[in-house]
C-alpha cells in the first residue's frame, strides 16, 4: 500500500509533532513537580548515578561486581516505591515521570523494523483523506447517505428496468468494491452515463472507503490527468517536467485511481497515447481503477484507440447510469 510522499511526509511530521508535545508536557510536569516535591528531585538523581558509580567501584577494586549491583537494585527499588507514594500523595499518578510512548509497538517511531506501524497508516489514511477532500467534498459522500428518492420507480424507456432498479444493483456493486478492495470480483470499473445522476458521488463514496482501509487513493479529473502526461513530456522547464513525471507517477503508482469525467478532455493523438499508457500499465501492474465518464463504450470506441476500448470492455465492469438529472430535480423541490 504505497502512500505517496507528501502524504506520508506530512503524516511522519505529526507524529514527531506529536511526540515533541508529549515530551514538552512531560519536562513542564517533571520541572511541577520538582518544585513542589524537591525530595522527588532528590531521588531521581539517585536513581540516576548509583548504578554507574557503583560498577565502576567495583571493577576498580577487581571484585566482582554483582553483590553490589544486587544491593543497588534493592536499594533503587526502595527508592522508586518512595518515589511513587510522593507523587500519589501530591495528587499525581505514580507513573506521571515515567514518559511512556503513546504506541508501545513502535514507541512512536511509527515503524516496527522495515513495517509500517498501524499509528502511522491511522495518520497516512487521515492525511489521504484530506487530499481527497480538495477535489472532493467527502463531507456528506458516504455511502450511508446515498439516497434512491430522486430515481423513478417507472421502466425507463429502453431499458427494461427502472432508473431505481439500476441504481440499487449499481449501489451494491459499488459498496462492495469498496468495502472488498483487493478481493471483489471486478478489478475496475467503468461509470458511464449522463451528467447528474450519481456517477462522481459514487467514486467519492468509493475514495473515501478505500482511504480509510488504508489504501493510497488517487482521484483526478482526466483534464488534469492528461495535462500532467503533456507537461512531462513536452515541457522545457525542467522543474515543471519533474514535477509532472512525480505526478504521472502518482497515478501510475497507486493502489486505487479515480478518472473522473473522461471525454470531457480535448482528444488528440496524444491523450489517446497517454491513455492506453494510463490503462495498459496498471493493468499490467494489477493496480484497480475506477473510471467515470458521460461516454457510452460505444462512443469509448469510436473516441479513442481500438486497443484501449479493447482494455477497457474487457477488464473494466460497466455500470450504466440511466434517469433524470438528480441535481435538476433536487433543485426544482428548492423552489
Amino acid at each position: 500500500m504505497p502512500y505517496e510522499a507528501s502524504v506520508l511526509r506530512r503524516a511522519a511530521r505529526r507524529l514527531e509533532e506529536e511526540r515533541e508535545r508529549r515530551a514538552g508536557e512531560l519536562e513542564r510536569r517533571r520541572a511541577e513537580i520538582y518544585r513542589t516535591v524537591p525530595r522527588i528531585a532528590e531521588i531521581d538523581r539517585q536513581l540516576r548515578g548509583t548504578v554507574p558509580k557503583v560498577v565502576a567501584a567495583a571493577l576498580r577494586q577487581g571484585s566482582d561486581p554483582a553483590p553490589a549491583i544486587a544491593a543497588v537494585r534493592t536499594e533503587n527499588l526502595r527508592l522508586q516505591s518512595e518515589r511513587a507514594a510522593l507523587l500519589e500523595e501530591h495528587g499525581w499518578p505514580a507513573d506521571a515521570l515515567d514518559g511512556r510512548p503513546a504506541c508501545p509497538k513502535c514507541r512512536d517511531t511509527g515503524w516496527v523494523g522495515a513495517s509500517m506501524c498501524q499509528c502511522l497508516r491511522t495518520l497516512c489514511t487521515q492525511e489521504q483523506i484530506r487530499e481527497l477532500s480538495k477535489l472532493l467534498d467527502l463531507g456528506e459522500q458516504s455511502f450511508d447517505s446515498f439516497s434512491l428518492e430522486f430515481y423513478s420507480a417507472s421502466p425507463w424507456p429502453g431499458e427494461g428496468i427502472s432508473p431505481r432498479e439500476n441504481m440499487e444493483f449499481i449501489y451494491e456493486v459499488c459498496l462492495n468494491y469498496a468495502h472488498k478492495f483487493g478481493r471483489f470480483p471486478f478489478r475496475n470499473l467503468f461509470l458511464a452515463g449522463a451528467p447528474g445522476l450519481g456517477k462522481t458521488f459514487l467514486s467519492a463514496c468509493i475514495a473515501r472507503t478505500v482511504s480509510e482501509r488504508g489504501f493510497s487513493v488517487v482521484y483526478d479529473t482526466a483534464v488534469n490527468i492528461f495535462a500532467q502526461f503533456e507537461e512531462q513530456k513536452f515541457s522545457r522547464d525542467r522543474l515543471d517536467a519533474e514535477e509532472a513525471r512525480d505526478e504521472t507517477r502518482r497515478y501510475l503508482g497507486c493502489d486505487l485511481l479515480i478518472v473522473d469525467d473522461l471525454g470531457s478532455e480535448l482528444t488528440t493523438p496524444f491523450v489517446q497515447s497517454a491513455l492506453y499508457t494510463l490503462v495498459n500499465t496498471r493493468l499490467m501492474a494489477g493496480r484497480r481503477t475506477v473510471i467515470s465518464s458521460n461516454l457510452s463504450m460505444d462512443e469509448v470506441r469510436r473516441r479513442y484507440s481500438p486497443q484501449t476500448a479493447s482494455r477497457l470492455e474487457g477488464e473494466y465492469r460497466v455500470l450504466t447510469f440511466f434517469g433524470e438529472d438528480i441535481r435538476l430535480l433536487r433543485k426544482e423541490r428548492m423552489c
